[in-house]
């Protein structure tokens, strides 16, 4: 990797981390110079303007998600085993992403919500895209025939994400020990609601 990209990564790196902690919103050209010893001038010459470097936060972020959760899951046997995965992995990103903060796009779509904007777009775009392969892995349940042939993927896959956000809710801000163990038993009622009764 070229120096040039090198120190763009490494950028990004921090500045994602730094993001989980304190927002989007919170992250400063002038902190992200001091910690990482690098002049304003040069960090701001990779990025432009605070609105770019917000939206390479998000795609890096993204891009760190897709290796660490998406890719992992469809190599995954297609249906239930694969939203199976999907769950699995899903769980396990806050952890596997090191990032000081838990959930990066949890953080960020609390921030965004009420905004508009470029930053806000492509995060709804990014949180579609992976409600969009949500539902399309619940398809190939249903053709695998370990799915009910009447399910709404989309219904399913929105009721995932709740599971995940409620998981993240109870693990992050109450504290519960019990946060992932409940996870999964939600996750696995809302299987058996889908599965293909047995002839």
């Amino acid at each position: 990797m070229r120096k040039g990209a090198l120190t763009r990564q490494t950028i990004l790196e921090h500045a994602t981390g730094m993001a989980s902690q304190v927002g989007l919103e919170g992250i400063s050209i002038g902190r992200l110079a001091e910690d990482l010893e690098l002049s304003k001038s040069g960090l701001f010459a990779h990025f432009q303007s605070k609105e770019a470097l917000q939206i390479q936060v998000l795609e890096f972020a993204a891009t760190r998600f897709v290796e660490t959760v998406v890719r992992p899951a469809l190599k995954a046997p297609r249906g239930e085993p694969r939203i199976r995965e999907a769950f699995n992995r899903w769980l396990s990103w806050p952890k596997e992403s090191a990032l000081p903060g838990g959930c990066f796009f949890v953080a960020a779509s609390v921030e965004l919500d009420d905004r508009e904007g470029p930053v806000r777009e492509r995060l709804v775009q990014l949180q579609k895209d992976w409600l969009g392969v949500l539902a399309e892995t619940v398809r190939s349940a249903v053709d695998e025939g370990h799915f009910r042939p009447d399910i709404d993927a989309e219904l399913f896959a929105h009721e995932m994400y709740g599971v995940m956000l409620a998981g993240h809710h109870a693990a992050r801000l109450l504290r519960d020990p019990k946060a992932g163990q409940r996870t999964r038993a939600a996750f696995e009622s809302l299987l058996s609601s889908a599965r293909r009764e047995a002839a």
